[in-house]
């Protein structure tokens, strides 16, 4: 999988990675349910400090698509609906 982080490039997660990356996804969707922009926010930075521990960084001269575009860390609840409703950005 390949997640952009907006301004910091594109990280290729192993498969492994994906259960983790998406347990923490969820924890966002139900903050973002809760309305809980605090712990919105936490799970932000989690999923931004795993992506960035657990990825490879992609050379920025390949030219390669992502499969998620992750938000800002400081997204409002307001922004972050879009993006955490469902199944979040991790499908599954």
């Amino acid at each position: 999988m390949i997640v952009r982080i907006p301004f910091e490039g594109q990280f290729a997660l192993a498969e492994d990675a994906v259960d983790r990356l998406n347990e923490l996804d969820n924890a966002a969707v139900a903050a973002v349910e809760a309305a809980d922009e605090e712990a919105l926010r936490a799970h932000l930075r989690a999923i931004h400090d795993y992506i960035v521990a657990e990825g490879t960084p992609v050379d920025p001269g390949d030219l390669v698509v992502s499969d998620v575009i992750m938000p800002p860390p400081d997204a409002t609840l307001e922004e972050a609906r879009a993006d955490f409703t469902g199944d979040g950005l991790i499908p599954g």
